[in-house]
């Protein structure tokens, strides 16, 4: 799996978000627990994944990088919305996965081929 270094956290997820990721890497099933992740198809900015998907060997394998950890989907639309903000006040633009590569100084493998 391949994680975002400022990993964003919601408030729910977030005293027990060591944990919840140690039970992700383990493949272990996690209820209520959903995933942001840049957009699998390379046209969108992001999706929101219910960590059940991982279970599947193939979702797993091809998982773009991990950016967000939620606790219920209410909660990963709320980081969503912030991330949108943040992006929007930085840049004056919506384009978040760029935002966010920019931010940690470096674009996913995907999106430098696209370039």
């Amino acid at each position: 799996m391949n994680w975002y270094s400022e990993l964003y956290i919601g408030k729910r997820a977030k005293p027990k978000a060591k944990k919840i990721i140690q039970k992700l890497k383990r493949n272990a099933g996690q209820v209520d627990i959903y995933l942001i992740t840049l957009a699998a198809n390379g046209q969108d900015m992001l999706d929101i994944i219910h960590s059940a998907y991982l279970k599947q060997p193939a979702v797993r394998r091809n998982l773009p990088m991990i950016v967000g950890i939620a606790k219920g989907y209410d909660e990963a639309l709320e980081l969503v919305q912030q991330m949108l903000s943040e992006t929007y006040q930085a840049t004056g633009i919506y384009r978040i996965p760029e935002y966010l590569m920019d931010k940690v100084g470096r674009l996913p493998k995907e999106r430098q081929q696209q370039e």
